[in-house]
């Protein structure tokens, strides 16, 4: 029988995780035959989730959240928002009898990894396995995430007053056009007849949400088999390689913050965006082009005037940041 030190398994696991080498490479550097490689690399991936999944663990109270909203204010200044959301295509090898269920709108079968994350760049929901025909806002409705939302059980904090404002306002999650606007998601104006103060709210909700980007670009950079296309015919195989990716990404950001943070997007002293080295000779991994969801038409209506609301909070002295002016 074939017999494996532990070490060596997880070696072996690693190695794939972070270079996405083709099964025979990795066959002739560790002398492992390609079948027993597949077995090694699924049941590890499954250890490690296992073993490190209280990671990626989302808040179910309000004393949980509020640390999570006044980590965004301080240091993004976008005050109330909870995590932003955002999916990314893993490709992956058209599985047998799925027709185009996986095919996607950019012409490439692939899974997606759904992502809340917070303002320090750590998952704290995730779910993986959504096929790639799917959009953004058909995953999130369907998530246990927009579940609990509707029913209470996430349990966000009251709605309460915006620093130096008197009136109260609910806590939300960011995202982009894909999502349909409503009090609990909110996202940028669109780009077409944007006045003044929209283009300041647009910079400021931008500035903040882009930290899930970021949070997809550093995950991909460490973890390269999210680069290249997953070659495994098994898609629950593919599921806990990419959580497993999630996991350990976590695990890093947890114990070496900084450890990443040359991968980052940054701002110069007058704050202009710089962009970070996950971008450099790479598509950008956020979908700008999807189409918006569609709410219902009263929820519309309250979450538009709630957006205004916010857009004339950071147009005035109380929620204005001093460069703000100079970048739009």
């Amino acid at each position: 029988m074939f017999f494996l030190f532990e070490g060596l398994k997880v070696a072996i696991t690693l190695r794939y995780l972070a270079t996405g080498d083709h099964y025979k490479t990795l066959s002739h550097g560790f002398r492992v035959p390609n079948n027993t490689l597949a077995m090694i690399i699924r049941e590890t991936c499954i250890a490690i989730i296992a073993e490190y999944k209280d990671l990626v663990k989302c808040p179910t109270t309000a004393e949980e959240w509020k640390p999570l909203a006044l980590e965004f204010g301080t240091r993004w200044n976008f005050w109330h928002a909870l995590g932003a959301l955002d999916g990314k295509h893993c490709a992956l090898r058209k599985p047998k009898k799925t027709g185009s269920v996986y095919h996607n709108y950019k012409g490439f079968f692939s899974m997606i990894l759904m992502a809340l994350v917070d303002a320090s760049y750590k998952f704290i929901w995730v779910e993986v396995g959504g096929n790639g025909a799917r959009s953004d806002e058909q995953i999130y409705n369907r998530c246990q995430l927009k579940t609990k939302l509707e029913n209470g059980s996430l349990c966000l904090p009251e709605p309460d007053p915006l620093p130096g404002d008197d009136r109260p306002m609910p806590y939300f999650f960011i995202g982009d056009d894909a999502f349909a606007l409503n009090k609990n998601m909110m996202k940028p104006y669109s780009r077409r007849h944007m006045d003044h103060d929209q283009r300041i709210y647009n910079y400021r909700c931008s500035r903040a949400r882009r930290v899930v980007e970021n949070a997809f670009g550093i995950l991909a950079s460490r973890f390269q088999c999210l680069l290249s296309t997953f070659r495994q015919k098994n898609v629950d195989t593919i599921e806990k390689i990419i959580m497993a990716c999630v996991v350990l990404h976590n695990l890093l950001r947890t114990r070496y913050p900084g450890s990443q943070n040359i991968l980052l997007d940054k701002e110069d002293l007058s704050h202009n965006w710089i962009p970070g080295q996950w971008r450099q000779g790479r598509e950008s991994l956020r979908d700008a082009s999807r189409p918006a969801g569609v709410g219902n038409n009263r929820d519309a209506r309250d979450a538009k005037a709630q957006r205004d609301y916010l857009k004339e909070y950071y147009n005035s002295p109380l929620g204005a940041v001093p460069w703000q002016e100079d970048m739009i």
